[in-house]
């Protein structure tokens, strides 16, 4: 009888996956990776098992192999279910100890009081985080035409589809297919109207769901930022998901962003949590490029009136309060949206039409820094 088979007929649990694990060392501690407590999270459910490991930076090229052989591991026992294993570093945590001066410093960020803080990604001469207080502004439709407009303007861009839970840039550009590894390290992405992808959405099946928590979020990002074989790019753009948790903190973090960009509609409620965001990326010390107003007005198609289905002026005034430019606004066209479910946005398939022209507007003040 196939041995997978009847291993994955077998109740799986953590101690079947520690007692496989006890071989792997840890180079940091010279014992198994159990033993070591750098197994920060294991999830087993019936679409597969998701472990990440917290490692020590210092270690992190010896840390690629023991990833390797923890999911080796796993897989000789886990039958035919699908084995994810994530590598995450820790940093040291803080001094209990600490007078005036130190709470004075800690609400510094690496880049003022010169400690090491976020780095920069060889070969990329900017990060631009697209951001969103809330869902279902259409975040990602703008991601996907800015990447095209910059694209089409001749600059080198790369879109990170770190929307983990709706991961959709797949879908918009068109691009299917797995990224390959050659090496079992570096992956390479793949490439559509002119854009370099890594996406969540490459590496899942469609229509399944990515049920991580925290820490395998923040494992998953880190390795598509350092972990992709980007290239020499004059821009990457990164689609994040909605609101201000775990995936936008780890960014600002990990690598040093150049500014990020929030959309909205004009909706008070929007707005209201389009606030946070670009609230929480100035305590990121993020700078903050501008807002956009999306679904800004509907002109009928047939009459040629124009409505402001969801209010009026709203993002304008909301950027002058918060002293962030306005770099534009983007109407609400049955157009937009059929261009991206077709997997050619409209800066492609309709580059003469007021939407196109809009999106390039906006591109061209980002990448030539006239938003700073």
């Amino acid at each position: 009888m196939d041995q997978s088979r009847v291993l994955s007929d077998v109740s799986l649990s953590r101690e079947i996956i520690h007692s496989a694990l006890k071989p792997v060392i840890d180079p940091a501690s010279r014992s198994d990776i159990v033993a070591a407590n750098i197994i920060d999270d294991l999830v087993i459910d019936d679409d597969g098992v998701r472990l990440v490991l917290t490692v020590d930076p210092s270690f992190a090229a010896e840390m690629e192999a023991v990833r390797a052989a923890a999911e080796k591991r796993i897989s000789a026992v886990a039958g035919r279910r699908k084995v994810t294993v994530i590598l995450t570093a820790h940093s040291d945590a803080p001094s209990a100890t600490t007078g005036p001066d130190d709470d004075e410093r800690s609400h510094e960020s690496p880049r003022e009081n010169g400690a090491a803080g976020p780095e920069t990604i060889p070969g990329i001469d900017r990060i631009i985080a697209v951001a969103s207080g809330k869902g279902g502004v259409g975040k990602s439709t703008v991601a996907a035409n800015l990447a095209c407009a910059l694209a089409l303007g001749g600059h080198r861009v790369g879109l990170l589809d770190a929307d983990v839970y709706g991961p959709s840039q797949p879908r918009m550009l068109g691009i299917s297919g797995r990224p390959a590894s050659p090496d079992g390290q570096m992956i390479l992405p793949l490439r559509g109207h002119g854009v370099t992808l890594m996406s969540i959405g490459l590496l899942a099946e469609e229509g399944e769901a990515v049920a991580w928590r925290g820490p395998m979020l923040m494992g998953a990002l880190q390795q598509m930022l350092s972990k992709v074989q980007w290239g020499a790019l004059d821009a990457l753009l990164v689609d994040l998901p909605p609101g201000t948790g775990d995936v936008q903190m780890t960014l600002a973090q990990t690598v040093r962003v150049d500014g990020a960009i929030v959309v909205s509609t004009p909706q008070d409620i929007a707005l209201l949590d389009a606030r946070k965001g670009i609230d929480m990326f100035r305590q990121m010390n993020v700078p903050i490029f501008g807002l956009i107003e999306n679904m800004s007005s509907h002109i009928c198609s047939k009459c040629g009136h124009e409505e402001h289905i969801f209010g009026h002026g709203g993002v304008k005034a909301e950027a002058e309060k918060l002293d962030v430019p306005l770099l534009g606004t983007i109407p609400l066209l049955m157009d937009i949206r059929t261009a991206s479910d077709d997997g050619t946005p409209i800066v492609i398939s309709m580059p003469e039409s007021a939407a196109a022209a809009a999106f390039s507007d906006i591109a061209s003040k980002i990448i030539k820094g006239e938003v700073k």
